[in-house]
């Protein structure tokens, strides 16, 4: 794990850290992009832009503690740029503060530039050919050493001021010492961790890390008294965490005009002459570079609002007021005549490189992307990559995908949307051939009571109990109720207990975590869950296992579930209906079904009366079926024969409604007229018609002519009954559905012997 950690639950891919890497030293993953920690440069750019905090700084203040709590001596080093980030509190009292947390000795990193101050002049005045660059920017050194190996000669074999005072303060007190470098920078936690320099530095700290752990003490820094630093005492080196300061500190001349001198500060120049100086059209002789604009005072551990020009101003005034003539003397004897450490460093390359693609490869990603000619590539940078192209490469060498590409997901989400757009219609017209309207068809005694309890209970919370043979229309009634309450624009989740197994049961209605059996690789909702503000319908609920009884029971007790393989439970806001077709008492007789979870469900019961004790409203129910079966054929059906009905009333039905329906759409797909016949049901119809007694004395009218008008008149009736059922009684409503004047609609009800009033309450939603 490096300095920069993802935390990966905040990540929403919004590439904002794609965009704005200037090494592009992130991967985009299915969840979340991540640092390429041997890519990154550590200038911190994806933690300053990721608005959701997924990119953040390696916690230190743990392992300062540690250090604290030990007994090694642990010495504080401040960063140059300290005064304009403790800008409302006095140094001294700073240096206090951080004696109070437990450190040794306070330093001023500022001495580790008059270390090295030397070492620079030595080198700037050897005669060369090649430029020179700084190394004391830990940034620009993993910059060239990742991305531009071919500078990495160029760089001064130096360490940088905070190795330098790490190694000093080690070699004057020794190795057990531990040493806390404290400052704006980042980058200087990937020093730390680097090879050639590893042991000078223990920790790394932000003033964001510092001011945590002051404030968790707590440490009230403006209380506090003065404290004079330790260690060495700086000079112009306290200029140079600002725009130009190192030219002071390593008293480099300034001359505007001189081409041998070039300083750069900010992302922008940096990489510019960095690609000036790897192309070679430009050679000075010193490059003073650093990628943080302002100098050090812009470094990405700040914790201040301040401009850059409100805190250079802050740096010079502490140099001015706390020169070297005032202050002769700290609290800890160090001199500078002290054995120097060693202030040399190699570099290395650590270019890593990445497989480059053939042009038919660019093509095929390309072409995936819906780019099949120039023109289609936009270049619009929403990838995070300047270029099409660009994003392909980075596709083809595993650090990007083809997603992220913003057009191309835009029109797949709208081609996605239109497909969900066309499955949901053809959902909802499946549906209704099944389903049709949540109404419950019918007149007689049995059915308008039955509508009379949908209207009572269904405003209520109230847990219901449907019960009643296989086929009645339980889940219809369920329909109903839910049509009927509070939550009817709130899901109805519907479940078949008798089609799933008691393990995958319990996984279905609770929900499960990842792990909890052998294929659960994913967290999984519940239907409870997903049925939250709801209503969830238990089918068959005869059918399910006592412990799935137990869970359930539970359920309806507290309001809340546990998935399988959890450990807490979630509320749940959802009303629960029941169906069965067995007898549940003597299941708690016998064993298999829990009578308290009997009562909890038995709080509001509707039995459903089977067919053959509503015959009466049979007539209604074959006309609805009829026009359900010819729309779902798209066939043409006008009416069924009279023998036909006569023969049906003579049937028992044990398969009740069901069994009615599927009986007439058989008989629809044979039918040859447009008319069902006897001799389109099941052959027990017309065994049925035969032992039916005859009804006239005289001879049948068996004409042509008679039996068509039967036919029709049969026919005409039923779509009149039909049109005032939908309308529930309202004539005008059921003319203009008809589509036929008011006047002729009433001509046709005092025809059939027929009024709207009568249709009032013999339906219901």
């Amino acid at each position: 794990m490096g300095p920069i950690i993802t935390v990966k639950e905040r990540c929403r891919k919004c590439y904002a850290c794609v965009r704005n890497c200037p090494v592009k030293a992130i991967k985009v993953k299915q969840e979340y992009a991540e640092v390429i920690h041997d890519r990154c440069i550590g200038c911190g750019k994806c933690i300053k832009v990721c608005s959701q905090q997924a990119k953040i700084i390696s916690d230190c203040m743990e392992e300062t503690q540690r250090l604290l709590a030990g007994k090694d001596p642990v010495v504080a080093v401040l960063g140059c740029s300290f005064p304009a980030f403790f800008h409302d509190v006095r140094p001294g009292q700073l240096a206090t503060g951080l004696k109070r947390l437990g450190f040794s000795e306070v330093h001023e990193g500022a001495a580790g530039v008059e270390l090295i101050r030397s070492e620079y002049a030595r080198l700037i005045d050897q005669p060369g050919s090649d430029p020179l660059i700084s190394s004391h920017c830990p940034t620009i050194v993993d910059l060239i050493e990742r991305h531009y190996p071919q500078l990495v000669r160029n760089l001064m074999g130096i360490v940088s001021p905070m190795v330098a005072i790490g190694r000093f303060i080690k070699g004057r007190r020794g190795p057990q010492t531990k040493v806390v470098y404290i400052s704006s920078c980042i980058a200087g936690k990937f020093e730390i961790e680097s090879e050639q320099v590893a042991g000078a530095i223990d920790v790394v700290l932000t003033y964001q890390e510092l001011n945590q752990m002051l404030k968790s003490h707590p440490v009230d820094l403006p209380r506090l008294g003065d404290a004079p630093f330790d260690g060495l005492l700086p000079g112009t080196g306290r200029l140079f965490g600002i725009a130009g300061g190192p030219f002071q500190a390593f008293d480099v001349p300034n001359d505007f005009l001189n081409p041998d001198f070039i300083s750069a500060g900010g992302e922008e120049s940096a990489l510019e002459l960095v690609k000036d100086l790897a192309a070679k059209r430009i050679t000075p002789k010193w490059v003073d570079i650093r990628f943080c604009n302002g100098g050090c005072i812009g470094g990405p551990g700040k914790n201040n609002r301040l401009t850059n020009f409100s805190k250079r101003n802050l740096i010079i005034n502490y140099f001015q007021s706390h020169d070297t003539n005032a202050q002769t003397v700290t609290a800890t004897a160090y001199t500078e005549g002290d054995k120097l450490p060693d202030l040399r460093r190699s570099f290395k390359n650590k270019f890593r490189r990445l497989p480059p693609p053939s042009g038919e490869s660019i093509r095929k990603i390309l072409q995936a992307t819906n780019k099949f000619v120039e023109r289609d590539e936009l270049d619009c940078g929403a990838c995070g990559y300047p270029t099409c192209r660009e994003h392909a490469v980075a596709v083809f060498q595993g650090l990007a995908e083809e997603d992220m590409c913003l057009p191309y997901s835009l029109k797949r989400l709208e081609e996605d949307r239109f497909n969900l757009a066309q499955k949901y219609e053809l959902a909802q017209r499946a549906l209704s051939q099944e389903y049709g309207e949540a109404s419950i068809i019918g007149d007689d005694t049995h059915t308008l009571d039955v509508l009379k309890l949908i209207r009572q209970v269904g405003p209520t919370p109230t847990t219901v109990l449907i019960r009643g043979e296989s086929g009645t229309g339980k889940e219809l009634t369920a329909r109903a109720i839910h049509a009927h309450s509070h939550r009817a624009d709130k899901p109805l989740v519907t479940v078949n207990c008798t089609t799933l197994t008691d393990s995958l049961l319990e996984s279905e209605l609770f929900g499960h975590r990842k792990g909890a059996f052998t294929g659960a690789t994913a967290d999984k909702k519940g239907l409870f869950e997903a049925a939250g503000g709801g209503t969830i319908f238990l089918d068959e609920i005869g059918d399910i296992t006592p412990k799935v009884q137990a869970e359930l029971l539970r359920v309806l007790d507290s309001g809340e579930i546990r998935p399988v393989g959890g450990n807490t439970s979630i509320k749940v806001d959802v009303r629960l209906i029941a169906a069965t077709n067995k007898n549940l008492e003597n299941g708690i007789r016998e064993g298999w079904f829990r009578e308290d979870l009997f009562y909890r469900l038995n709080v509001f019961t509707i039995t459903m009366p089977p067919l053959r004790n509503r015959l009466q409203s049979l007539e209604h129910l074959v006309t609805h079926f009829l026009l359900r079966a010819s729309k779902r054929l798209n066939k043409p059906i006008v009416g069924i024969e009279d023998r036909a009905i006569d023969a049906m009333r003579q049937y028992p039905w044990p398969g009740n409604i069901r069994e009615l329906q599927n009986i007439i759409e058989r008989a629809a797909v044979l039918s040859q007229d447009r008319i069902i016949r006897l001799e389109n049901l099941p052959v027990v119809f017309a065994e049925l018609a035969l032992k039916t007694p005859a009804t006239g004395g005289e001879e049948a009218d068996v004409s042509f002519r008679s039996q068509r008008d039967k036919h029709l008149s049969h026919m005409e009736k039923g779509l009149i009954k039909r049109y005032l059922q939908e309308a529930g009684g309202n004539v005008s409503a059921a003319a203009r559905t008809a589509g036929i004047p008011r006047r002729t609609f009433y001509r046709l009800l005092d025809r059939h012997g027929l009024k709207g009033s009568d249709f009032q309450q013999a339906t219901g939603d």
